[in-house]
Formats: C-alpha cells, structure tokens, sequence
C-alpha cells in the first residue's frame, strides 16, 4: 500500500454530488474507509442506488435523492449538519446520457455548481469539483495540459456538456477569486473501472460488454483514434488528493497518461475474454476527439500523484465485474420465470 498525500480525514463530514454513480459510488467507499461522515445526494438519473447497497447499515453514511438543480434542503445548508468538504460530482458524464437532455445536462452543470458552491459558502467547507477533458474539445495541443484553452464546438451536439463544465469552472473560480469559497477542480480524462453501467456508451464498458455477449464489437470511425484510461481506484486517489493539497490555485488533470488506440484497446479485450465477437466500423460521431492525453505534470508536482494500475490489471478487474452482473441478470430473469 503506497503512502498517502492526504491528511488524515476521520472525523471529517463530506457532501459528494452524484455519489450514487460510477465514480462518486468509488468515492463514498474511499471516505467511508478513511473515517469520514459522508452524505450522498443523487437524483439517481445515472447513478445506481445498487452501488451503495452494502453501506445500508453504515452509521457514518446517508443517502439523500435530491436533483442539484433545486435549491439544496435546509438541513443541509447550515441545519444539523456541517461540512468541511463538498465533492460535487453530478452530472451525466457520458455523450448518450448528457445528450438524451441536453437542456438538463447544461442546467446540471450550471445550477447544479452553484448550488454545491453556496453550500460550500454557508459551510465553510473545501469545495471539489469534478470537470473533464472535455473542456478541452478535439485537442489541437498533444499532449494536453491545463493551460490550453482548448477548440471545442460551442454549438455541437456535446456543447451542453463540454461548455457546461467549462461553465462550472468559470463559477468556481469566481467563487475563488471573491474569497467565497476554497476551490479545486480536477479535470478528468478517460476513467474505467467496476460499477460502470454497460448502457452508459463509454469505450471500455461498450467493448466488454459486447465481448462478453457474443455481440459485434462496434468501433466507431477507423478505430486509430487514442485515449488514455485510468482506472478508478487512481482516480479516486488523485480526489481525494487534490482536495487536500494546500498549493493548489488552478486547475489540474487527472488521467493516465499512456495512449492508446481504439483498435489496441479492442485487441486487448478480445483476448482478455477470448470472445469470438466479430468487428464491425460505424461513422465517427460529430465533434469526437481523435486524440486524449493528459500532460499530468502540475499533478506529479502537487500532489505526488500518478496512475499505479496498469491497463491489463484493471480491464481484467472491470471485466470480472461486469461478469458478476451478467451473472445477477441471469438469475434474476431464472427468478422471475419461476
């Protein structure tokens, strides 16, 4: 177990938006292990009450379905409880979830900051937000790092969620610079790892799902285009590194930063597997970027931060896992024709 950059946290009381969803659900687990109070908000639109079934009986847990677009309970803001952070993680992260709503996505982005940043206020709590490579559009600058502006299509079909976060950006440090709040924001690039959903369009749970059903593997374009993919647990680590770092004034990627192709990344699947799923090539969808890497130097820097897992490990632990669920589906559909 590597040391920890963090101080230590029990005792600590945290709000995590979208807690209920694929990171955030990884997240609870974290701060519940290291000691913290953590209260989830979740509208539950993407995330999965099933994530955090096994901290029904947890006392230093609390769950709360309430959207972030709606003015935040009383209870919340400055009631029974008081924070002393705020890791605001809602959002749809996927292209077919944030553009099923686009309106909702933009919204969520929006209000959604700005409510988790006026509780942060009323709390006097550290304030996270989770942003994305996406604010970085199809990349001119390879590879990409935190002060490139970046050429993203204001008026695309991913603009609601590309424009949105940059959106939130520009209101926590707003909040920053008018010394209403203490802001970090972590930029995110590609992250895999359990409790994805196999619905939720991202490549690495589109490839093993297809793989694991026997279904055509779909790459979209010619499959030469890269991303770079960080597993879970070294993201939730850089999280929660970032928050309590002290040195922090803007913002800092997280993502790991070996690239690879589409077409590697199927290869590898394939034979992790041994699936017999045929490929087939669909047209590239607008405005997807052809290339993502993170530069992570500010990270290494600040916060001693890099990725440890290395992809092999981490698909063949996303692909036990989405194995278990197929597994439940089957026995669950076994069940019900009884």
């Amino acid at each position: 177990m590597r040391e920890r950059a963090t101080r230590p946290i029990e005792g600590d009381t945290a709000l995590v938006t979208g807690g209920a969803g694929f990171i955030g659900s990884n997240l609870v687990d974290r701060l519940i292990g290291d000691g913290a109070r953590v209260v989830c908000l979740d509208n539950l639109h993407t995330g999965r009450l099933e994530n955090l079934e096994h901290l029904e009986h947890e006392p230093r847990f609390e769950f709360v379905e309430h959207d972030v677009t709606a003015s935040f309970p009383q209870w919340l803001r400055g009631g029974r409880t008081r924070f002393t952070h705020v890791y605001h993680l809602a959002c749809p992260a996927s292209p077919p979830h944030y553009q099923a709503d686009p309106e909702q996505t933009l919204l969520t982005c929006v209000l959604g900051t700005r409510n988790a940043l006026r509780l942060a206020e009323e709390s006097g709590a550290r304030f996270l937000l989770t942003s994305t490579s996406e604010v970085y559009g199809d990349p001119e600058v390879h590879p990409q790092h935190e002060d490139y502006r970046g050429s993203v299509n204001c008026t695309g079909p991913r603009a609601c969620y590309d424009e949105g976060k940059r959106a939130a950006e520009t209101l926590a440090f707003d909040f920053a610079r008018a010394g209403r709040a203490e802001v970090r924001v972590a930029r995110i690039f590609n992250t895999y790892g359990p409790r994805m959903r196999c619905d939720d369009g991202r490549v690495v749970s589109n490839i093993i799902c297809q793989a694991l059903s026997g279904d055509d593997i779909t790459i979209y374009g010619d499959g030469s285009q890269t991303r770079s993919l960080c597993f879970v647990d070294d993201l939730v680590e850089g999280l929660e590194r970032l928050m309590h770092c002290d040195r922090v004034r803007g913002p800092v990627n997280l993502g790991n930063p070996n690239e690879l192709t589409i077409n590697a990344l199927v290869e590898r699947v394939l034979a992790l597997t041994g699936s017999r799923s045929r490929i087939v090539h669909c047209p590239l969808p607008q405005d997807d970027p052809r290339r993502r890497k993170p530069d992570i130097g500010r990270a290494i820097e600040l916060l001693d931060w890099r990725p440890r897992v290395d992809l092999h490990e981490g698909l063949e632990a996303t692909i036990t896992w989405f194995e278990g669920e197929q597994d439940q589906l089957m026995q669950a559909i076994a069940t019900a024709a009884e």
